[in-house]
């Protein structure tokens, strides 16, 4: 399918989407590692959008791809999703901005209806209480939850670009995953000593999330390989 460029979450899942696209032989569109959180992505965007690479196209075409949370029930680990729209912000100054229709309807079409259309949320940080997220999900009216989903569509979408996104679920909204906000730099990167200790701390939890990012990275790079044999 068309696509003008990918951006992953810089890390596991970067590396899960290069090895998912390493299995075509033909041409792929370039990957792009990107920081972690709202803020940071924003200021990446920024001056991504205006690299020379993008002269050319007319409204380029750009899928952000990548891991989430689920917030309900109905959506566990290894589905695959993608999103119709994401929101962003607190109950009382909520923004929400659609992904490019047409786009989404190719990629959704392409998938041969295997992945399903929800609502993102945006965070701003983990989500690793299992309570908060079921909270989350029925205030805000989403299925999934992300960090970088809103920064993405509203930074790119101001700039003349056709966004679509579509990831696969890592941690579902019945059990806790370790809190590890405290992993994740200012600059969007994650620390590998924070991010060990917070593992330590609540081994039963981490060996949870292990066992769901691991699952879900492997549908992820299944699901890049079969989006790009289509």
């Amino acid at each position: 399918m068309n696509i003008d460029a990918i951006l992953v979450p810089q890390g596991s899942e970067y590396k899960s989407v290069l090895r998912g696209v390493s299995r075509f032989n033909g041409k792929t569109p370039p990957i792009f590692p990107v920081p972690v959180g709202v803020k940071p992505l924003t200021r990446y965007l920024e001056k991504w959008q205006k690299l020379e690479f993008f002269a050319h196209h007319q409204q380029p075409k750009v899928l952000l791809m990548g891991l989430c949370g689920s917030l309900t029930p109905r959506y566990s680990v290894g589905d695959v999703v993608i999103y119709r729209s994401c929101i962003y912000g607190s109950a009382e100054e909520l923004r929400d901005k659609m992904c490019d229709r047409a786009f989404t309807k190719v990629l959704y079409n392409n998938l041969n209806e295997k992945a399903a259309l929800v609502r993102g949320f945006t965070s701003d940080r983990i989500i690793y209480s299992a309570s908060e997220k079921r909270s989350l999900g029925k205030l805000y009216d989403s299925e999934v939850v992300d960090m970088e989903g809103f920064a993405a569509l509203e930074v790119l979408s101001k700039g003349g670009f056709s966004v679509a996104m579509l990831r696969v679920i890592s941690d579902d909204s019945q059990q806790d995953v370790p809190d590890l906000n405290s992993a994740i730099s200012a600059d969007g990167s994650l620390q590998s000593l924070p991010l060990a200790i917070g593992m330590l701390r609540q081994p039963i939890a981490a060996t949870r999330l292990i066992r769901g990012s691991l699952r879900g990275l492997k549908v992820l790079e299944k699901v890049t390989s079969y989006l790009f044999a289509k």
